[in-house]
């Protein structure tokens, strides 16, 4: 059987109404991320959020006072399509890597995506390089990783590639790619789920 494309699934998933699941089952986790992320910024901040599905995550963005400008990006046609209608805000639909933003960012958000990608250690440095302001955050939160036994069966699952890394290899490649202040942490802790690693850390 062929490995499908994660943004066909998602752009399934789009037109099944199934984003608006996806959107309230990670709401606490990204509630936490940003908590952590935003009081470490200057203000104003600008933000782009990678895998930014239906905007969601950009229109709670674009109801922060100190946030001046938020980009999203996303692989599948349906999802941006999705966004656009449910926001005016500044959508891109691309794939990574590949794709750069024209302007660098002092946020970048993710949320359930580097590890879509077949090396995102790679995309971090990549962030780190030429997305990244100087003193700026990124933080991602992933939910499949090494220690979260529940998530193994994903990939076949869903017929998609995923990348299975450890809470270690993903601090390791953080800092590795240039960051300090790197941290890891488990947000969105419930009974039955182990939590998504937050994965964050600061360029200069």
């Amino acid at each position: 059987m062929t490995i499908r494309d994660a943004t066909e699934v998602f752009s399934e998933w789009a037109l099944r109404n199934r984003d608006e699941g996806m959107e309230s089952g990670h709401a606490n986790s990204v509630t936490e991320m940003l908590n952590i992320a935003i009081p470490m910024l200057e203000e104003p901040f600008s933000a782009i959020d990678v895998g930014c599905g239906n905007g969601w995550v950009c229109r709670k963005l674009q109801s922060n006072d100190n946030c001046s400008k938020v980009v999203g990006i996303d692989g599948s046609i349906e999802m941006i399509n999705k966004a656009k209608q449910k926001s005016m805000g500044e959508f891109h639909l691309a794939k990574l890597p590949g794709w750069k933003p024209s302007q660098k960012f002092d946020l970048i958000h993710s949320m359930e995506f580097l590890y879509y990608l077949k090396d995102p250690l790679d995309m971090l440095k990549v962030f780190f390089g030429e997305w990244l302001n100087e003193k700026g955050v990124l933080i991602a939160g992933v939910d499949h990783y090494l220690e979260n036994v529940e998530s193994h069966d994903w990939p076949k699952s869903l017929n998609v590639h995923m990348t299975t890394l450890s809470e270690e290899q993903w601090r390791q490649g953080m800092i590795d790619a240039g960051f300090t202040n790197v941290e890891t942490r488990r947000v969105g802790i419930k009974p039955g789920f182990l939590g998504t690693l937050a994965i964050f850390g600061r360029k200069g």
